[in-house]
């Protein structure tokens, strides 16, 4: 059994994932995992949350550390999801690493039941520091 690694949301994506979960027609196992995963974060401003932890729409380098391959990914909305690298916050990927902090690891839930470790090796924009608060 491994641990869940602690997570910091901004409160502006708080209140936009909240909205996500209210709007949804079917709330599902995806919905559930959000809200839990949203129930056990420490919640900061947007001005307050350091650079290296994965907000909405950052972007960041991740490899699985049993074949080594690294991935390009942003975590985006579900109706900006499909393009190139673009990971929904209800993909289970994407659930995992809202909140995560450069170092940490996350079980990546894939295709036929296996779960690859993946590991945050950097994240290559972030909205807060960008001052980009309407991402």
């Amino acid at each position: 059994m491994t641990t869940t690694p602690p997570i910091t949301v901004t409160r502006l994506d708080l209140q936009r994932l909240e909205r996500l979960l209210d709007s949804l027609d079917e709330y599902g196992p995806a919905a559930e995992a959000l809200e839990a995963e949203l129930s056990r974060a420490n919640v900061v401003g947007h001005d307050e949350v350091p650079p290296g932890v994965v907000t909405m729409n950052s972007s960041v380098r991740c490899r699985e550390e049993g074949s080594g391959k690294e991935y390009l990914l942003t975590l985006v909305y579900p109706e900006d999801a499909g393009g190139e690298g673009k990971v929904s916050i209800l993909a289970p990927v994407g659930t995992a690493l809202l909140g995560l902090t450069v170092g940490q690891s996350i079980d990546w839930p894939a295709p036929g039941g296996k779960t690859l470790k993946l590991s945050l090796l950097d994240i290559t924009y972030q909205p807060e520091a960008a001052g980009d608060y309407n991402r």
